[in-house]
């Protein structure tokens, strides 16, 4: 009896030791991987069992990439398109761009806190989530957020202060467009309302749980729509009813500094790759291949716009290369998770000669005083690298999309995507900008116009006389 007792227990602590060792190998054993928009998600597998489902984690490389790449954003807003901005208007309204930029990507990074996280992020919704975390109710250091890997986790409040990074350079950037010309108070209380009812919207659609867009399939890895489209379009509605500067068309307005405008440029794409691969979420394969696509467009746009304009300008520009820069930033953001690098190449070429003939040709033929080109650039960009996306993610052209890719039908989903938001930031744009002409007034007087807004409304200068 005591060697059958014995002999069971034998073979029950075998049997105990074999499964703890599967059990091992198979956490340790790494994820079977598919690629759908570039993204890394997790392949189907059989459900497994509660007790044995792989535990969530959180990692400290992606705690740390994710802070780095907040902090990037950060640094492409201010400084980086506070200078690039400010040195491309006159002297006497330079601070006046200087101080829109910060205080608009202030002013929403506290809203985004209040409101805006819960609206975009706090549910499901098709085109709106909830109020459940308005004042990020519940959110604690020990509540966690989703990555695009099932068990990998972050802080809720690293993805918190990352998207609020780009609902404030969002907003920011549509300052351009309206530059030397809107009153500071207008301009606090249209973000206020373009970014309640139009970047909200657009941001959970596209991004958010059960978002309209993004059950569709649309494919927008940094922001394509969410924040270049969406602001450019809101940028010219306004150039339009704010109308042209005084001198536009007359007088030269050129821009005070080009070398401060150079220092922005720089600034931004350096931030750039925190805002393109940052939204990896992740310090995976899948940053480092948004990372390289965000350095070889933006490259290539930067080549093109200059060949372009040497060929018909007869001399290539500083200020034209720093914006086939930018152009290129821009056209990349949809496409940098889900293109290979010879597709980010082609997208680049495409949009530096397609953007720089959006500040040009296109610019004349809307008659509209997009005083920075707003929308020449982010707006053009933008819809140029939407399309491109359902292009360039095909596998057969070096893209992440899966066997049954369609070009076809996917470029028809970008569209649709690009369509939205068009007519989406358009309306939500010309009502808030009535509302604001009606409260406060959109234009300063002629007179301050023509004595800078430094002086006329914030009482100082940027130079000594």
């Amino acid at each position: 009896m005591k060697k059958l007792i014995l002999m069971l227990s034998l073979g029950l602590a075998v049997l105990g030791f074999s499964g703890a060792s599967l059990a091992q190998d198979a956490a340790s054993a790494p994820a079977s991987m598919a690629t759908e928009s570039g993204i890394a998600v997790a392949a189907a597998t059989p459900a497994p069992d509660a007790a044995s489902a792989p535990a969530a984690t959180v990692d400290k490389g992606d705690v740390a990439w994710m802070l780095t790449a907040t902090l990037l954003v950060v640094f492409m807003a201010v400084p980086g398109l506070a200078l690039f901005y400010g040195g491309l208007v006159r002297s006497k309204n330079m601070l006046s761009v200087l101080m829109q930029v910060l205080v608009v990507f202030s002013l929403i990074g506290v809203l985004w806190a209040v409101y805006g996280y819960s609206l975009a992020f706090g549910g499901e919704g098709l085109i709106i989530a909830g109020l459940d975390k308005v004042f990020l109710a519940g959110v604690t250091v020990d509540s966690l957020a989703d990555t695009f890997t099932p068990t990998a986790k972050l802080p809720e409040y690293v993805f918190i202060a990352f998207q609020a990074t780009f609902a404030g350079i969002t907003c920011a950037l549509i300052v351009g467009s309206f530059a030397e010309r809107m009153r500071f108070s207008a301009v606090l209380l249209f973000s206020v309302l373009w970014f309640t009812f139009s970047y909200l919207p657009i941001a959970h659609m596209v991004w958010g749980a059960g978002g309209y867009l993004l059950s569709k399939g649309a494919l927008d890895f940094a922001g394509g729509t969410v924040v270049h489209i969406n602001a450019g379009v809101a940028g010219l509605v306004g150039a339009y009813l704010l109308g042209k500067r005084v001198g536009y068309g007359r007088e030269a307005l050129t821009p005070h500094s080009l070398t401060l405008t150079m220092v922005g440029a720089s600034m931004l794409w350096v931030g750039w790759f925190g805002f393109n691969a940052g939204s990896n979420l992740e310090a995976t394969s899948g940053a480092a291949l948004a990372f390289v696509n965000t350095l070889f467009a933006t490259a290539s746009a930067v080549l093109s716009w200059m060949f372009a304009e040497w060929l018909l300008k007869g001399k290539p520009s500083m200020l034209g290369a720093a914006s086939g820069a930018v152009a290129g930033l821009v056209a990349i953001t949809p496409a940098c998770g889900s293109v290979g690098p010879m597709g980010a190449i082609v997208i680049g070429l495409a949009a530096g000669v397609v953007c720089f003939w959006g500040v040009n040709g296109l610019k004349k033929l809307l008659g509209a005083d997009d005083s920075l080109d707003v929308f020449g650039v982010h707006g053009v960009g933008g819809i140029l690298g939407a399309l491109l996306t359902g292009v360039f993610t095909a596998p057969g052209l070096g893209g992440t999309g899966k066997a049954d890719f369609s070009i076809a039908s996917q470029v028809l989903i970008q569209a649709e995507a690009v369509l939205i938001t068009v007519v989406w930031s358009a309306v939500v744009a010309f009502v808030a900008y009535k509302i604001v002409g009606a409260i406060v007034g959109l234009r300063v007087p002629e007179e301050a116009e023509r004595e800078g807004l430094d002086i006329t409304s914030h009482g100082e200068t940027a130079y000594s006389s």
